[in-house]
């Protein structure tokens, strides 16, 4: 089971991309355990998970964002605005596959 969590600024938008990513893991058969959290959260939120993945509108965060990551294990990136503004739940599952396989 991989476990993501999406970090954002607590937008609707979220909400919907974590469904689309649920429904593209169920097709594909891969076990995902998904949630939308806010960024300011991130500490909390962070044990246990494989993937954070930050909003676009919270990429500033970015850096702050990789140390608090980086010192539990946890893989962390961007989602790429048109990926998010699309909804694209198959790109966005790509993106945390690839991170948790690198």
């Amino acid at each position: 089971m991989i476990k993501v969590r999406l970090f954002c600024a607590a937008g609707f938008s979220t909400g919907m991309l974590v469904n689309n990513i649920k429904a593209a893991a169920e097709k594909r058969g891969v076990a995902l355990d998904i949630e939308a959290c806010a960024q300011n959260a991130i500490e909390k939120e962070i044990n246990g998970i494989d993937v954070a993945l930050l909003g676009p509108q919270v990429g500033y965060t970015l850096a702050k964002s990789k140390a608090i990551c980086d010192a539990q294990g946890v893989k962390i990136d961007v989602i790429p605005m048109a990926d998010y503004g699309m909804l694209d739940g198959e790109k966005v599952l790509d993106l945390a596959l690839n991170l948790v396989a690198n």
